[in-house]
């Protein structure tokens, strides 16, 4: 999962860039990077960190032009540690093309071995970011032909490299002296939307808030499939590049990933986790009486909607108990879970007053491999809770997530293998309650009746795309983000819900 921004203006694209991507730093903090083009040169900066401490005053001089895109990276394939797969990506031919992505391709280790002995063209990371940047400038190569490049010819290079691609990608491209593109995989699974400002400016972004944050107005969703070309005058250009699209968003973004404020594909975040916890609600009462809960809690920050509506719905009293400290830096005393789990006390305190005597029930957008979950309920009980419920709003994750979210490979997974009894007793708390799989996908389906369905195979096992199998799963797990020893697991679900 990745935040990427493009824009085409009359004016100066730096600071807009800039901060559109402070608006999109939920999706990713371990890189950041923005190419700007004046005339036919393209200026780049990136590098590891945070946006705010990648660009300095000297860096954004150094990005000149009205035309420009960005990324926030959140490394879900290759090397989490080297500055050369911090995106944009750039290839020199044909035409001179940047590229940001968000997703992840499942036949990226086929496709890089195609561009060698077929294609003929050189990789020089392990990102499939970089593999999906020479398969579009290859077949921009094949539709030009060495000729001119018009929309006609794009969108048939464009049709081509969607039938060789699989996976889920979000992407925006700009080609040096043409303009800026962006499409989105066949089934939709990563967002991707459109909107304009009052001066004429065309953005597209990963989420609405990140338009509508930077003074532009959202316009619509980019359609799964489809490809939309912004030359260098704002003139859009769109069209159905896919053989058979359907929309089938990944539901992790309504559950935790996406920021509440925004709107994914006609569905608000917030509403739909607001819907979450009224489902949640029936899961509660029949398995614990809400006269035995004095208090829910959320455990913050993407909980929140759905512990509220939970305690609206229970007439059961809302408190927030716990406090997240976001300048807390990374640790760096001790490798593995013993770092993960002194960082979650760091990260997160509790106002003891709020759990001293009480039967407490907390509420989580997600469960993933546990630990901090375990955590957090000790935490509760050190505060004084007589007992401690904990209630997920997504149901238990079963499966790996090969689509772009760094989900542990399924041994790591709490849920994995075990029935809720024995989570229960891993996790330590008093009661579990999980939220139902097909309750969640009608929540929030329910929302817009134009979805096809969802992908939600960290849940129920199906992968939409369709070609993926456990062989499948092991070669990608194989390249997930590799941790050096004495660094703490930066993933953004290492410590679920503490990284926003």
């Amino acid at each position: 999962m990745c935040g990427i921004v493009g824009v085409v203006s009359n004016a100066p694209v730096n600071q807009l860039l800039y901060d559109a991507l402070l608006l999109l730093q939920h999706r990713g903090q371990d890189a950041a990077g923005i190419v700007t083009l004046l005339e036919r040169k393209f200026f780049m900066h990136k590098a590891k960190g945070m946006v705010r401490d990648v660009f300095r005053t000297r860096n954004m001089r150094g990005l000149p032009g009205n035309v420009g895109l960005g990324q926030v990276r959140y490394p879900t394939a290759g090397n989490a540690y080297s500055e050369e797969e911090a995106q944009p990506f750039y290839v020199n031919a044909p035409f001179g093309i940047v590229l940001v992505h968000n997703g992840n391709l499942t036949n990226a280790h086929a496709l890089r071995a195609e561009l060698f002995s077929t294609d003929h063209r050189h990789t020089n990371t392990e990102s499939d970011s970089e593999v999906l940047l020479n398969v579009l400038a290859h077949e921009l190569d094949r539709a030009t032909r060495g000729g001119s490049l018009d929309s006609t010819t794009l969108f048939a290079a464009v049709r081509n490299m969607q039938r060789r691609l699989r996976g889920s990608y979000a992407v925006v491209a700009l080609i040096s002296g043409h303009g800026l593109l962006a499409f989105r995989d066949p089934y939709g699974i990563r967002p991707l939307a459109i909107g304009r400002g009052a001066d004429g400016t065309v953005m597209v972004a990963s989420e609405s808030v990140a338009l509508e944050g930077s003074g532009h107005k959202f316009e619509r969703d980019v359609a799964p499939g489809e490809a939309v070309f912004i030359d260098l005058q704002g003139r859009v250009h769109a069209e159905q590049c896919a053989d058979a699209p359907s929309l089938n968003p990944c539901i992790f973004e309504f559950v935790y990933l996406a920021r509440p404020d925004s709107t994914l594909d006609g569905i608000s975040v917030y509403q739909a986790r607001l819907n979450l916890g009224e489902t949640l609600a029936k899961r509660v009462v029949s398995t614990v009486p809400p006269s035995e809960i004095d208090v829910i809690i959320p455990i913050p920050e993407s909980s929140r909607p759905s512990a509220t509506q939970l305690a609206h719905l229970l007439g059961v009293p809302y408190r927030e108990g716990f406090v997240k400290n976001r300048y807390v830096g990374r640790t760096f005393i001790m490798p593995g879970q013993g770092v993960r789990k002194k960082s979650v006390r760091q990260k997160l305190n509790v106002i003891a007053s709020e759990f001293k005597g009480r039967n407490v029930l907390l509420v989580d957008d997600s469960i993933v491999r546990g630990t901090t979950s375990r955590e957090i309920v000790q935490m509760a009980r050190d505060a004084g809770a007589r007992k401690v419920y904990l209630a997920s709003a997504a149901p238990p994750v079963r499966y790996p997530n090969v689509y772009g979210i760094d989900m542990p490979t399924k041994d790591e997974l709490v849920a994995h293998d075990r029935t809720i009894e024995e989570i229960r007793e891993l996790i330590g708390c008093d009661a579990l309650i999980y939220q139902d799989v097909d309750a969640m996908k009608r929540a929030i389906g329910s929302l817009n009746a134009k979805l096809d369905g969802f992908d939600a195979s960290c849940f129920d096992g199906v992968y939409v795309t369709g070609d993926i199998d456990t062989e499948a799963i092991s070669r990608m797990n194989g390249n997930r983000p590799r941790v050096e020893e004495n660094e703490e697991d930066s993933s953004r679900l290492a410590l679920p819900n503490l990284a926003e």
